[in-house]
């Protein structure tokens, strides 16, 4: 069975993390599972963990203008889900909910700031894994956004 300091060493987004690190972040790390139609959190809620992918597919959903749920984004094995944990307020901003049986390994997010704080080299190694994630995700909701809403921009010339 593998451990989860191998998981997480080869994971994507801690790939040739140094191993000083590694142990440090496993300090914080469970392997857990979600079943279809699961949540693995809601808008609102405490984010305090988030989710290294193994197997499996995500929908990240918020409420769409009609009162249902819309589906931004949908991740999959080696993707990292939730990313409120990283900025106050530490709530979450949408939805998450497995579309299919999930395997991934949830990282306690109170254990990890409280580790990234005191080693400010880990803090720095994982703003920069974490940054790009975050640009990549925003990106992805503004083409859905477009896709949504139309390709239009209201008020522009030749709107």
């Amino acid at each position: 069975m593998e451990g989860l300091d191998e998981v997480i060493r080869e994971h994507p987004f801690f790939r040739d993390l140094d191993p000083r690190f590694v142990s440090l972040v496993v300090g914080c790390a469970r392997n857990v599972r979600f079943d279809a139609g699961q949540y693995l959190f809601r808008e609102g809620g405490p984010a305090d963990q988030f989710y290294l992918l193994r197997h499996g597919h995500v929908a990240l959903e918020m409420v769409s203008p009609t009162g249902g749920a819309l589906t931004f984004q949908t991740l999959g094995e080696g993707d990292i889900v939730g990313l409120s944990w990283f900025v106050s307020p530490y709530r979450w901003a949408y939805d998450a909910r497995a579309i299919e049986l999930t395997r991934a390994v949830s990282l306690d997010a109170v254990c990890l700031r409280s580790k990234l704080d005191e080693d400010h080299d880990l803090g720095y190694e994982v703003m920069q894994r974490f940054v790009p994630v975050l640009i990549e995700r925003l990106q992805g909701t503004r083409l859905q956004m477009l896709d949504v809403y139309g390709h239009s921009r209201a008020g522009a010339p030749g709107s």
